[in-house]
């Protein structure tokens, strides 16, 4: 039997009545979320059914046209400090080289000139097996290579909230895979808050405890539940008749 979702008196992150329009189209509406710290939640649904719209709301990238979006129990008005987006494309900076690239958070915070963050640069592209290609350029890179130094560059930000708009997306299966579980082994060892949105439920079954799915026209949440060992069965069980696109073998 699956368990329910409990009612979280101080969630890290909620939205509350959350809706959002696109000029006049309404694209999701009365969307209740909460979610803890440390938590990895898949947001599953068709394409164009709003998850991206919700992560960049979640993000305090796009503010909603009604409801509200609390972080700690701070009202979001903007970009929400300590947390970070890994988005489908990598976004390097073409012209910098791979270090110069994941020291970009440091040199916008005006952290550049410490020594620590270097030395934080090189460990997390130590981790992601990524060092000697400290001094390459992007277009040097392979595909995965590529998302690998846009996961270093988000978690060279030190954030407590780490999104994932589909970065697997264009890498083949075995690359998937792997970037994967190195998401996932990062973002646990540094406690992260880890929300996935995503088609791909091999996607899920891989990164997160709790599914959340949304559906309709506007879009709603019309399922959330906790994950249990064999999650990719159970998601495939679930959500197969309501969820038409590919599932990655």
């Amino acid at each position: 039997m699956t368990r329910p979702i409990p009612h979280l008196a101080s969630p890290h992150l909620a939205l509350a009545s959350v809706a959002y329009r696109y000029g006049a189209a309404p694209v999701f509406e009365r969307v209740d979320l909460a979610v803890e710290a440390g938590e990895r939640v898949g947001i599953l649904g068709r394409s164009g059914v709003g998850k991206s719209t919700l992560l960049q709301v979640l993000a305090g990238l796009a503010a909603p046209s009604s409801g509200t979006v609390r972080v700690d129990g701070a009202a979001v008005r903007g970009p929400v400090p300590g947390c970070t987006v890994m988005f489908q494309r990598p976004a390097l900076l073409p012209w910098a080289t791979v270090l110069d690239n994941v020291l970009l958070p440091a040199r916008l915070g005006g952290r550049s000139g410490r020594t620590d963050a270097g030395a934080e640069a090189r460990r997390l592209l130590e981790e992601l097996g990524l060092s000697e290609r400290a001094e390459a350029k992007p277009h040097q890179l392979s595909g995965g290579q590529q998302q690998r130094v846009a996961l270093a560059r988000a978690l060279a930000s030190r954030p407590r909230i780490l999104l994932l708009d589909e970065p697997f997306s264009a890498l083949d299966p075995e690359m998937r895979a792997s970037l994967r579980a190195d998401v996932l082994r990062l973002a646990q060892a540094r406690g992260l808050t880890l929300i996935v949105v995503t088609h791909d439920l091999a996607d899920v079954a891989a990164l997160a405890r709790r599914a959340v799915v949304l559906a309709g026209r506007p879009a709603r949440i019309a399922d959330d539940f906790w994950l249990g060992d064999d999650a990719e069965a159970e998601l495939r069980r679930r959500l197969r008749p309501a969820t038409p696109e590919r599932v990655a073998a």
